[in-house]
């Protein structure tokens, strides 16, 4: 079925191809990433959309000698594959499977880990300017998307480069959110091979030293050049930056793509290559809707994505609702997106409330700032944003909203593990990284009705605050329409253990841990304390817990180093109380891609590990499977 891709195991059998044998090659490793994909689940739309681009960057280019950089990395499959991992596409984004960004460790193509957007040109650059020093020559090579290029880092990259005129860096803006335009057509093609070949660079520079001499008809020929490019394309802020601009140009076109790479290998200087691609490319249900496949899970591709028949609202569902509810109480509620509207649950926010959605782009610390200057004139923003992008809005999080105490509301979606996206996307610090901060308030819900209760406490507070909540379905809880505000830094005892017991164990959950923490609890019959809040922490159920209780032991999804159990410790050395404790959470490294479950399992937060743990720590046994007991801990 895959008679050319099957003699493919590495770039340098794939430039021993004659030139009129890789588009049938791009149509057979088309149909692999679509098949394969289907079986596996990951990313698709922008696969389908890069599959002649890659063709093309590793024929041209002397792999993996130049090095390329593929920002955020989500479209890295036809990379991966024609790199001698078309095997390991089986095991993509499985425990113990190959990742399904670039990695390092897992191929010397992959020469910079990638999942975070808007990184590539730096890398690139680092890698082009470090080979200079050590006197080799070898291309830096940034392929990087539009929605990447609308973050800061890229332009602070790009004004970095632009001073490096003989520098072999080329960035290539893989467009992919406009259709393929009539100006990209024959007459583009032409002028895109004409603009990067050697004629039209020299003949660039010989005119310049031409005119030198008369300095007002130099910039007037520097003007023309611009406006006749600028008319076909947007050429002239790129080459403001140092760049030589070339295209727009068909990115699933061979045979423009070939020969623009061939001509811009022999220049010199920062390149920019502007390459028009459509995700979803050759499926066309993905070209149809490139959002609804653009992480699938496992499906058929002759009959496409069936619409979830779960009874189970997901907790961005969850907030999604509350924060439409809430927009029509309060006409001071705007929501703002760095550039995560769907993946952050505000589609339909933004169709009732167009006015007061705001999506920022891929800008994470510009999302934050902004949320605070909202703020200050009086509104209430609501910041809906992934627990590991937070991390790039740091600084902006604690001089900008914290040290002003100013109230804006994070809703901190895919908080823990994450599943088959690995480490780069897991919310595994926002605990750690939260709760050090002053003015804050961090919450974490148990189930979807607490996640709601704990939005609206959220908005309700005259300073920053945060709720995290975790990737995917709740526990199934009801959730009430009313919406009430908790009191704030006070948690709830769930399970009360039976004094008649012996030792008596104590459980301080904090939110998804809550409930693997009860089905322990029942074994142990122990007490469980839904904590609610991180900070701030309620010392009171604390030094309650310690004193009625001759273990404790504090359980959450998120890192142990100066975690939610580590605000425990620091509140029983304040209240002078001393009691055996054990802290369970993630562990001190990078837990990888798998399934959700077995990766919790494999950390011991799930209800056998958590109860596993616990004996083990204290030299207790867990309880007889009674009849009661089993029903809990199903």
């Amino acid at each position: 079925m895959y008679e050319l891709l099957n003699t493919i195991d590495d770039p340098a059998a794939l430039r021993k191809l004659d030139r009129r044998q890789l588009t049938p090659l791009a149509e057979e490793l088309r149909a692999f990433v679509l098949e394969s994909v289907s079986r596996t689940g990951g990313h698709l739309s922008s696969n389908l959309g890069t599959v002649e681009l890659t063709i093309a960057l590793h024929y041209v280019f002397n792999t993996p000698e130049d090095r390329i950089v593929w920002d955020v990395g989500h479209q890295s499959y036809p990379h991966k594959i024609l790199t001698g991992r078309r095997e390991g596409m089986k095991t993509l984004r499985q425990a113990g499977g190959i990742s399904g960004f670039p990695r390092r460790s897992e191929s010397p193509y992959d020469t910079f880990g990638t999942a975070h957007s808007s990184t590539s040109i730096s890398a690139a650059l680092g890698m082009a300017l470090a080979a200079r020093t050590k006197g080799e020559h070898r291309f830096g090579i940034a392929v990087i998307g539009d929605g990447a290029m609308t973050a800061g880092m890229a332009f602070e990259a790009m004004n970095n480069a632009g001073v490096y005129d003989d520098l072999p860096l080329l960035v290539i803006l893989n467009d992919n959110d406009m259709s393929i335009s009539p100006p990209v057509g024959a007459l583009n093609r032409y002028l895109a091979r004409l603009m990067s070949g050697k004629f039209y660079a020299a003949a660039k520079k010989g005119v310049e030293r031409m005119l030198s001499v008369a300095p007002p008809m130099l910039e007037l020929a520097r003007k023309l050049e611009e406006h006749a490019k600028g008319m076909i394309v947007p050429a002239t802020m790129f080459e403001e930056f140092g760049f030589n601009y070339i295209g727009p140009i068909d990115g699933h076109d061979l045979d423009s793509l070939i020969p623009t790479l061939q001509n811009i290998k022999e220049l010199k200087g920062p390149q920019f290559l502007h390459v028009v691609t459509r995700k979803g490319y050759g499926y066309k249900l993905a070209e149809a809707d490139p959002v609804l496949y653009h992480g699938p899970g496992k499906f058929d591709p002759a009959e496409g994505i069936k619409p979830s028949t779960s009874s189970k609202k997901t907790y961005t569902q969850v907030f999604g609702d509350w924060l439409c509810d809430m927009a029509a109480q309060d006409t001071r509620v705007v929501g703002i997106t760095p550039a995560m509207r769907e993946g952050s649950g505000m589609v339909e926010f933004e169709r009732r409330f167009p006015g007061r959605y705001y999506d920022v782009g891929i800008a994470e610390q510009h999302a934050v700032t902004f949320a605070g200057g909202m703020a200050t004139e009086g509104m209430r923003p609501v910041v809906a944003i992934y627990s590991t992008f937070l991390q790039r809005g740091y600084d902006q999080l604690i001089h900008d909203i914290a040290l002003q105490n100013l109230p804006v509301l994070f809703a901190l979606d895919r908080a823990g593990l994450v599943g088959a996206d690995g480490a780069t996307h897991a919310g595994a610090y926002d605990l750690a990284y939260l709760r050090c901060i002053p003015n804050m308030v961090v919450m974490a819900p148990s189930d979807e009705n607490e996640c709601r209760q704990m939005l609206y406490t959220g908005i309700q507070i005259d300073g920053p605050s945060a709720v995290r909540y975790p990737r995917g379905a709740g526990v199934g809880a009801a959730i009430e329409a009313e919406m009430s505000a908790l009191p704030v830094g006070k948690g709830v005892v769930r399970r009360d253990g039976a004094a008649e017991a012996g030792k008596r164990v104590a459980i301080l959950a904090f939110g998804s841990m809550v409930a693997p923490a009860m089905a322990a609890a029942a074994r142990l019959d122990a007490t469980v304390a839904d904590m609610r809040f991180v900070k701030p922490l309620d010392d009171a159920l604390v030094a309650d817990m310690a004193q009625t209780h001759d273990f404790l032991v504090t359980v959450e999804e998120g890192c142990v180093m100066g975690g939610a159990g580590s605000a425990v410790v620091e509140s029983l050395l304040a209240s002078g109380v001393n009691r055996p404790i054990l802290q369970l959470g993630l562990p001190d490294r990078f837990v990888d891609h798998g399934d959700p479950a077995q990766l919790l399992a494999s950390c011991g937060l799930d209800a056998a590990g958590i109860t596993q743990a616990i004996c083990a720590r204290f030299d207790l046994k867990p309880l007889e499977k009674s009849e009661n007991v089993t029903k809990l801990v199903a």
